[in-house]
């Protein structure tokens, strides 16, 4: 089911001349009812045409969700936000770090999907694939992420300076977790960071040669 398609996608971007020649078919005669399936097929056809697209599938809607994440938890990391008759607070917060994280995966999985794709000569190399490659090397892209690291471990340390001035008892949590989840949201993007970079390093590396060893 995903020939025909990808016949024409892989013309499409390799910039080939795309036809019609009319044609008349005919029945096959065949007497057992068709093998297709609908909803297999279909999905499968589908899934293609998105691994096909990683701009669509993970870097539009991880600018979506990586933007409304950030700018919600840095309005709602300095107090609540009343909306009409509606209070935004630190559930709201916890929410709009979730998909600030989960915006930032996607536009790693965006990077990470379009150099494997070239890599594997599935899709023609992207330049801003390569230029991001080249602007933010494995060992800058290291540095950032400890950066990262380090601002969210010091909202950690801010946190528990603020548990121990209560002499260890209970918190409350409209104020604490204000910033212990912004500070955990940003150790995590830290992490994802580091690992993406590392991998985009490995797909920068060329095909290693196979050798047959005869015993």
């Amino acid at each position: 089911m995903e020939f025909a398609s990808e016949m024409v996608v892989k013309a499409t971007t390799m910039g080939l001349r795309v036809e019609e020649v009319p044609t008349v078919l005919h029945p096959d005669g065949r007497s057992r009812p068709p093998h297709l399936r609908t909803w297999r097929d279909g999905w499968r056809h589908l899934r293609f045409m998105l691994l096909y697209s990683p701009r669509w599938l993970f870097l539009y809607p991880g600018f979506l969700l990586f933007g409304t994440g950030l700018a919600m938890s840095a309005r709602l990391s300095t107090g609540s936000m009343t909306v009409g008759a509606v209070v935004f607070d630190i559930n709201t917060l916890l929410v709009s770090v979730a998909a600030g994280v989960i915006g930032y995966q996607s536009l790693w999985f965006a990077i990470l999907s379009r150099a494997f794709a070239s890599r594997e000569g599935l899709l023609l190399p992207e330049h801003r694939v390569r230029r991001f490659r080249n602007s933010f090397s494995l060992e800058k892209q290291i540095v950032l992420s400890f950066g990262l690291f380090l601002v969210g471990l010091a909202g950690l340390i801010f946190a528990t300076g603020q548990w121990r001035s209560s002499d260890w008892g209970p918190l409350d949590p409209v104020s604490s977790l204000r910033s212990v989840i912004p500070s955990v949201g940003m150790m995590v993007i830290a992490a994802q960071t580091a690992l993406g970079s590392a991998l985009l390093s490995v797909f920068s590396l060329g095909k290693p040669t196979i050798y047959e060893i005869e015993i």
